[in-house]
């Protein structure tokens, strides 16, 4: 991960975290979580029927998720790293249909995908010596 373009990311879309202490672990995993919490603001948004902000929202987590694709070194493992980089552009492209269809189960679907690749991320740092 390259640890400036996510610190760029994560600055980008407003987050409060203290970064500049963070490892490159941590910096991904505070852009997942902020994807993640866009997500819920978004379906929030749509339950509101509050387009504006539905649309910002969606916007600042297709930021995110272009942020973590940035940060991917496609030089090391490039066949895992690939089909990373693969979803990240699916997960880009349902959040433009969810945007442009205003429809909650796309932001459920790439939500899902989103976890399930924080949950695997996560697991890496607990594993990684103190």
């Amino acid at each position: 991960m390259n640890r400036m373009a996510a610190l760029r990311q994560y600055q980008k879309v407003n987050s409060q975290a203290q970064t500049a202490v963070a490892t490159p672990h941590r910096l991904v995993q505070m852009l997942m979580e902020a994807g993640l919490d866009r997500i819920a603001q978004a379906k929030g948004a749509i339950g509101r029927k509050d387009v504006a902000a539905k649309g910002v929202l969606i916007g600042k987590t297709i930021e995110i998720v272009g942020g973590l694709r940035e940060g991917l070194d496609m030089e090391k493992q490039a066949d895992a790293l690939a089909r990373v980089d693969n979803l990240y552009v699916y997960m880009m492209k349902r959040l433009a249909e969810a945007n442009i269809k205003t429809d909650p189960r796309i932001l459920d679907e790439v939500s899902g995908l989103l976890t399930t690749v924080k949950e695997g991320w996560d697991a890496i740092g607990d594993q990684q010596p103190a």
